[in-house]
């Protein structure tokens, strides 16, 4: 007979204080045994003779603040020698499957410490324990102990040993514990490295710096920021010129929830619990704050991003500081965010004026994570910093999936690691065609394998031949000698829906209506705006926008003039004889006309994002050239919230499996209306079509549910005409994964699976 029990716990329960949380219901429940840490999670014995119920259940009920338990499975166990006590045992090794837990913002005990003058811990911007401080971004491998982390170089003295031995402490194991005697620190440089201040003068002098006026480079957990005072219009002005970024949005962080209610915002109980989370991400809220911060922080929108300070060097430098500064990410035009102290001052001289900095490395990149507020509902725009890495369960149906690397797209990219029905999506990379992005990608990809143990017998990549992750899928799947899956774009992003909802494996199809971009289609074309039938295994088209040429091929994303013109090419015949020919006047359209009609370097593509781009372009928005992503469409929308009226003489009917672009352009052509109006008429005919061919074909195919998907179904004012005009259909759309790319790679592994299993 066995003479103990042994509890295996699994989920994110590791760097989280569950050791310690477990050594104290022990002692509660006066137990005899241990506790360790292992590849597969947190591993519990304890003699048979003591009844574990209670224990159990208090597992579940007062479980750490930043742990959830996935899982309880108790076996029996033979002890060979029997325990006295209750005690801690050090980590195991063995395959690894628990998760990483991501950063987490500092804690209210740790920020509290920071502001105690008599606290051994005042004034340090490194304080954090085990509810809260870096996790994923000092990881190297592990399990998560101390010396499989940044925090290796950094040995602690005796009083911080003290804390992290004792499981009666709050920094019990905490893995990046420390102070000013023992930690790391910061220190002020000028542009050629020297060191002007360090500590708390390095600290003082960086605040005097930003209320002069100047641009400071800031380290943080996973990556630098860029910053200065919002509130200075000169500041913005010379920031923007350096970085040059001439119009896209800046992030600001504001000094407190206090300050946020002063302006006059309504400061919710769902607003503050997203800022105050433990992702504490970048929030995207309807309000300009007129009057106090330049206009010139998000130009021609709607929305404003602003976060909360989320470490102790941010806390610090807030309380000084007392005003909004803008915080954007730490790179150079075209280039991806710096990691290291080298990499800032060499990258950032033509940016920064000084650089506040420190001598932890940042092992794992995180951008700040960007969530969009609005009406009591919060939806992922970005997914990086506080919920990379963690794990997404697969629904019903994927358990016991081969271990598949899912490669993402060139754009927002992302990738996925699935093994079993636990899929763990990477962070925020950004365009793959860069190629510093691309070996931090490729570097990361690595490291993920190392930490999770991993070892993947599938790879999947987007089907696009000309995509550097498809050309990686392939360079991959030929090293390792294992297959290759290509998985069509829009499949991916309907997909990604799906698993996000928890629609089972043998789910009936549903009617997916997948918007954005570009996206290679299954008949070799560029798509982009598309009507589906779709379950995991499989995609069929069901009809869409006609295809339109881009001429001059990528330079089509990037100037919507080239859109219009090829529109207006297309749809109507006669258009230099009307007024809408102003707009392209000042363009080189004639040979550009040729081009098309000879078909040189002008790939059709059937692209909502390319429509949004031409019917801006008409109204004088971003006509000439964009200068990120979207902005012509963002913009747009902006516009056409002022709007309020309800109907125009605006239309985009069925020709069959098509939408009629040609009665939309004549029609658009002869409505006399402010831009307003028409910005919203364009909203409002898009929606009616599209939903109009969702509803003929679930009415064909018999079902009664629309996944909602792709870049474009970000936009608020179209997503909610577009379900609105969708009723009584149920209508389902992503709001913790992003719609855009950056969700594309957990829809590849999960239609890799399903392929694999009806196989």
């Amino acid at each position: 007979m066995k003479n103990g029990i042994q509890i295996r716990i699994k989920g994110k329960v590791q760097g989280v204080g569950f050791r310690p949380y477990v050594w104290q219901l022990a002692h509660q429940c006066h137990l005899n045994g241990d506790v360790c840490n292992d590849g597969e999670g947190v591993l519990v014995r304890l003699l048979a003779s003591a009844d574990i119920a209670e224990f159990t259940q208090l597992l579940y009920q007062y479980c750490p603040p930043l742990a959830h338990i996935e899982s309880i499975q108790p076996q029996p166990f033979e002890w060979t020698e029997l325990p006295d006590k209750f005690s801690i045992r050090h980590s195991g090794a063995g395959r690894m499957d628990t998760q990483v837990i991501p950063d987490a913002a500092t804690c209210e005990s740790c920020r509290r410490e920071l502001f105690e003058s008599e606290n051994r811990r005042f004034g340090y911007p490194f304080t954090n324990c085990t509810h809260c401080g870096p996790r994923f971004t000092i990881i190297r491998q592990m399990p998560y102990d101390r010396p499989n982390t940044a925090m290796a170089d950094f040995p602690l003295c005796p009083e911080c040993l003290q804390e992290y031995e004792s499981p009666a402490d709050r920094r019990f194991h905490a893995q990046p514990n420390a102070c000013p005697v023992c930690g790391p620190e910061i220190q002020l440089c000028d542009k050629t490295g020297h060191i002007l201040a360090i500590k708390n003068n390095a600290l003082e002098q960086a605040v005097a710096q930003l209320l002069q006026g100047n641009i400071v480079a800031i380290k943080g957990l996973g990556g630098f920021h860029l910053a200065c005072d919002a509130t200075n219009d000169q500041a913005i002005k010379q920031l923007r010129l350096r970085k040059h970024r001439p119009t896209k949005p800046f992030a600001v962080m504001i000094p407190s929830l206090a300050w946020l209610a002063k302006q006059g915002i309504d400061v919710s109980d769902g607003l503050r619990a997203l800022l105050q989370s433990a992702a504490s991400p970048i929030v995207l809220i309807k309000h300009r704050f007129e009057g106090v911060l330049n206009d010139d922080i998000a130009p021609g929108l709607q929305e404003l991003g602003i976060m909360l300070p989320a470490n102790p060097l941010q806390h610090l430098l807030m309380a000084v500081v007392d005003r909004p500064l803008v915080m954007t990410s730490g790179n150079a035009s075209g280039k991806p965010p710096v990691l290291t102290n080298e990499e800032a001052l060499a990258d950032l001289v033509n940016i920064a004026d000084v650089w506040l900095m420190h001598n932890r490395d940042i092992v794992q990149r995180a951008d700040d994570s960007l969530v969009r507020y609005h009406d009591g509902q919060a939806e992922m725009m970005r997914r990086a910093r506080g919920y990379v890495p963690d794990a997404i369960d697969l629904p019903a149906g994927f358990e016991h999936s081969p271990s598949i690397l899912g490669l993402g797209a060139d754009l927002k990219n992302t990738f996925c690691l699935l093994r079993d029905k636990s899929a763990v999506l990477s962070q925020h990379f950004g365009d793959l065609d860069d190629i510093d992005i691309y070996q931090q990608y490729q570097r990361t990809i690595k490291l993920f394998e190392s930490i999770y143990r991993f070892t993947p017998s599938i790879i999947v990549g987007d089907m696009h031949p000309n995509y550097v992750s498809h050309r990686y899928a392939k360079q991959l799947s030929e090293q390792l000698q294992i297959p290759f899956i290509q998985v069509q774009h829009h499949h991916a992003h309907i997909a990604a829906a799906m698993v996000e909802h928890g629609i089972p494996l043998d789910e009936k199809p549903v009617i997916g209506l997948a918007l954005d971009g570009l996206g290679y289609g299954d008949d070799n074309r560029l798509w982009g705006g598309e009507c589906l039938l779709v379950d995991y295994k499989s995609s069929q088209w069901l009809g869409g926008l006609p295809p339109v040429a881009m001429p001059g091929g990528s330079l089509a994303s990037r100037q919507p003039w080239r859109n219009l013109l090829a529109h207006l090419q297309r749809f109507v015949p006669d258009w230099q004889n009307e007024n809408i020919a102003t707009v392209l006047s000042p363009h080189p359209w004639v040979a550009l006309q040729k081009a098309i009609e000879r078909g040189i370097n002008a790939p059709t593509a059937s692209s909502a994002g390319r429509l949004f781009d031409a019917v801006a372009a008409t109204l004088g928005i971003c006509t000439k050239e964009i200068s990120w992503e979207g902005e012509a469409a963002c913009q747009l929308e902006a516009l056409a919230s002022h709007c309020q009226r309800n109907h125009h003489p605006v239309t985009l009917p069925l020709i069959g499996q098509y939408l009629d672009l040609a009665t939309f352009w004549h029609q658009w052509i002869d409505y006399q209306a402010p831009a307003i109006d028409k910005a919203h008429a364009f909203h409002v005919g898009l929606a009616e079509g599209f939903a109009s061919l969702a509803k003929q074909a679930a009415h064909q195919h018999g079902i009664k549910r629309v996944v909602l998907s792709g870049g474009v179904m970000h936009n608020q004012l179209f997503r909610n005409l577009l379900i609105e005009k969708l009723q009584p259909l149920e209508v389902m759309y992503a709001r913790q994964l992003p719609m855009g790319d950056g969700g594309l790679a957990l829809g590849q592994v999960a239609i890799a699976a399903a392929i694999l299993k009806n196989k």
